[in-house]
């Protein structure tokens, strides 16, 4: 399995940004389905010393506005709270990408999303972890959301840890 090494070091990284705790559960659930040894942080936990050596890492965020969510829209929820109050005391994925020391190994990307939602997060997720030298062949998947706040809808985090286990086989 790709997420432990001999001696037990980390291989497996899954980090992500959650806003709503949907995005988070995701992650944890594709973590479990890496298997032992994989972790799933937050950007404010994935620093550059626990990444070192990660062979996989798999970045997700939530969709919003079309894309992964941009420094302004992070703002703008701040100031205008609506519903359900959102965890804005991680650095936004956008914000860790851009600081992803460079790096080799298999990256792969997801997003949390409403079905119907147009755009992508994955898109861009992407495009950093390949910038930093993560090869990821286009490897991405989305997870739904059943409202803007969640929650996920039936059968996702079954699908995540699926996904997951597919990932530490390859």
């Amino acid at each position: 399995m790709v997420a432990e090494r001999e001696g037990g070091d980390v291989k497996a990284v899954v980090v992500y940004e959650s806003l709503w705790g949907n995005t988070a559960a995701i992650a944890r659930a594709i973590a479990e389905g890496i298997g032992e040894g994989a972790v799933a942080l937050s950007t404010s936990e994935a620093a550059a010393e626990r990444m070192a050596g990660a062979d996989l890492v798999v970045a997700g965020a939530p969709l919003l506005g079309f894309s992964l969510p941009t420094e302004q829209m992070r703002e703008s929820i701040r100031s205008q709270p609506q519903g359900k109050q959102p965890d804005l005391s991680s650095p936004s994925m956008r914000s860790w990408l851009e600081a992803l020391p460079a790096a080799s190994g298999r990256g792969a990307a997801f997003e949390t999303r409403i079905r119907w939602s147009p755009g992508s997060a994955v898109k861009t997720i992407l495009a950093g972890l390949e910038k930093a030298g993560y090869g990821t062949g286009g490897t991405a998947d989305r997870f739904i959301v059943t409202g803007r706040y969640g929650p996920l809808k039936d059968g996702e985090l079954q699908r995540a840890r699926a996904w997951g286990e597919m990932l530490g086989r390859a």
